[in-house]
């Protein structure tokens, strides 16, 4: 390293696998789980790199580790060996043999858990040799500090070095449960909707503007009840606690929904899918967007929802 004469190169790219790790979670624990082995070992090896090396990488606090300046410095090496490296596998490898290893998928909860999820078998019986992981925390994860190699998202990056393509568009509405809907008067015009509790997203927990709604609806619209997860708030539409906005291709998978108010209110919305530019290419990457865009496009139609007469919101 510059400035260092007493520079070792004596250790191995495992060892830069480790450093990265621990650089972009913190924890040992979190790095240990990612590289699928244990906390002693993960430790051991970021000794042993620092040892080599005869620079302190890490500072240790209760907290977790944090990157020294040579740390920080150090990180962007390891990052583009990282890349070559697996750019020289993917020259080397072709056919199966090229679909090996592991993807993070990095994914909103509703797209994972009621459609994507779903359809994973298909995925693995083509592609035995290749591992999903798939992430649906309520947060944007990071491609840049490998968190995820593939992203789907809602509200594409504004800038930086990635890949992006539109999915697909999908459309919501206001839905109730048929039981809740039953003894209410019909809904004839959207100021019929403020007589309603509802149900939605907290105001300040919402991590892509996308999913900030209501007021495309009716700007006088206060929620009830309000969760993170998509799947609280269907589960209380479901059990008759007021109106939600729901995708169509969640709503249409229960059949005690009812659509309200359909020729007036029909948001739309976009799945983007996000990939580095620098392994967009690597062919296990590249088959993992193909089926992710091929699945989708097969369920078109559920992204599309009812078609409808009439004025809609966009």
């Amino acid at each position: 390293m510059p400035g260092n004469t007493n520079f070792n190169p004596n250790f191995t790219w495992d060892d830069l696998q480790y450093f990265l790790a621990v650089a972009r979670t913190g924890q040992l624990s979190t790095a240990a789980r990612h590289l699928r082995t244990s906390h002693a070992t993960v430790s051991r090896r970021i000794d042993r790199l620092e040892f080599a090396l005869k620079v302190k990488l890490f500072e240790r606090n209760p907290r977790g580790y944090v990157l020294t300046a040579m740390g920080q410095r150090f990180i962007e090496t390891a990052e583009k060996i990282e890349l070559e490296t697996d750019r020289l596998q993917a020259d080397i490898n072709d056919g199966v043999a090229a679909h090996r290893g592991v993807i993070r998928l990095s994914m909103p909860e509703g797209f994972a858990n009621f459609f994507f999820a779903h359809r994973i078998d298909d995925f693995t019986r083509q592609n035995p040799n290749l591992s999903l992981e798939l992430v649906t925390i309520q947060q944007i994860m990071s491609l840049s500090r490998k968190e995820a190699d593939i992203a789907v998202t809602l509200d594409p990056p504004k800038a930086g070095p990635y890949m992006i393509e539109k999915i697909t568009d999908y459309t919501l509405s206001v839905y109730g449960s048929k039981h809740y809907l039953a003894d209410k008067p019909e809904l004839k015009r959207r100021n019929d909707l403020l007589d309603h509790p509802f149900i939605g997203y907290i105001q300040d927990m919402i991590f892509a503007p996308g999913l900030d709604y209501l007021d495309d609806v009716h700007p006088g619209i206060k929620p009830r009840f309000q969760s993170s997860s998509i799947y609280a708030q269907l589960t209380a539409t479901l059990n008759g606690q007021g109106l939600c906005i729901l995708p169509h291709f969640i709503a249409c998978q229960q059949p005690d929904l009812q659509i309200v108010l359909p020729a007036e209110v029909q948001l739309t919305r976009h799945y983007w899918l996000i990939r580095h530019r620098d392994t967009a290419h690597i062919p296990r990457f590249r088959a993992v967007a193909d089926y992710i865009f091929a699945v989708v496009g097969t369920n078109r139609d559920a992204f599309q929802g009812p078609k409808v007469d009439g004025p809609v919101t966009s």
